[in-house]
């Protein structure tokens, strides 16, 4: 199995274990058959608008025994980076949910919600009721001299409707008036990964999500083995055109790839074999020689070649039935 590599594995939520209120296809099953193996499993979560506790029992609900422990948020990981920067008991001023306030009060911070308040830091995080107001707050808070801190910059989530924007839109509409960016805690950045490893007392996670900007962009800052989902915002051709930064070492349809042996591809100096797909590089076009170009093995060969081959995508042929 291709889990079995690993002591631990670190899954994103959003897109990767539910969409909304639902469970994505093989999740719960997946999970439940990996910790039934006694392999540790934890949560690295981008969302900073709702407690541990909360998504503990979303999961619970949904057939996955889960404790809060098991849950690394960016709004802890936030609340840490902020105690960083200034002494315990400072103001700060709070943009999000219930779960970042609660984190920021539990650090020693003092909750405000205006710049008359004075706070010596912003800490900027999604939720689904984030107003003009809150945002303005934080505008005219950072422009008199508040740090800025933000849980992370995750330009859309996936909902069950589709996608929508997420708090990197957010802080782009600070970012807008106040013409700085924030410290980010969230991934792809360093902070959140730490607090992962401490947390959850682990060494060599695997780490599983559905974006390549943060999820498997972060776990290559930090040297961590990382897979992409077909489950979330990641599509097949986002992967086909992936920078170097951010392309995982695995590619799987859905969480149950974790739990059987991975197939690598097997390349000569054209050709690259998957299972059955076999696809050339013929001059500068990729051409599908055996097996179904819409199969995941294709998927893999075609993103093995076009990584591997020194040339950029924009300069390739890549017929439209690999990625549509």
């Amino acid at each position: 199995m291709l889990v079995s590599s690993f002591d631990s594995v670190l899954l994103d939520l959003d897109g990767v274990v539910y969409q909304g209120e639902l469970a994505v296809t093989n999740a719960v099953e997946s999970v439940n058959k990996l910790q039934g193996l006694d392999i540790k499993v934890g949560y690295i979560t981008n969302n900073s608008s709702r407690r541990a506790e909360t998504i503990a029992e979303q999961l619970t609900s949904l057939g996955i025994a889960t404790t809060p422990n098991q849950i690394v948020g960016s709004a802890r990981a936030g609340a840490k980076l902020l105690a960083e920067k200034i002494p315990a008991g400072q103001s700060v001023l709070v943009v999000g949910g219930d779960g970042l306030r609660h984190e920021v009060s539990e650090s020693g911070f003092k909750v405000v919600d205006k710049a008359s308040d004075s706070p010596a830091a912003v800490i900027q995080g999604f939720s689904k009721d984030v107003s003009w107001r809150e945002l303005a707050e934080a505008s005219f808070a950072i422009q008199n001299g508040a740090i800025w801190v933000a849980t992370n910059q995750d330009w859309t989530i996936p909902l069950e409707q589709g996608i929508a924007p997420g708090n990197g839109t957010l802080v782009g509409a600070v970012h807008t008036a106040v013409g700085i960016l924030p410290d980010f805690a969230g991934k792809p950045f360093r902070p959140i990964f730490d607090q992962a490893l401490a947390q959850l007392q682990i060494q060599s996670p695997i780490m599983v999500g559905d974006r390549l900007d943060t999820d498997i962009r972060g776990a290559r800052k930090v040297g961590m083995k990382s897979a992409v989902v077909l489950t979330g915002i990641a599509t097949r051709k986002e992967l086909l055109a992936a920078k170097p930064e951010d392309r995982p070492d695995y590619i799987l349809e859905d969480l149950s790839g974790l739990l059987v042996d991975y197939v690598e591809p097997k390349s000569t100096k054209h050709v690259v074999k998957v299972g059955q797909a076999n696809i050339e590089l013929l001059a500068d076009k990729l051409v599908v020689i055996s097996g179904d170009p819409r199969s995941l093995d294709a998927l893999k060969a075609a993103c093995h070649l076009i990584w591997n081959c020194g040339k950029p995508i924009y300069a390739l042929d890549v017929p439209q039935s690999l990625y549509s």
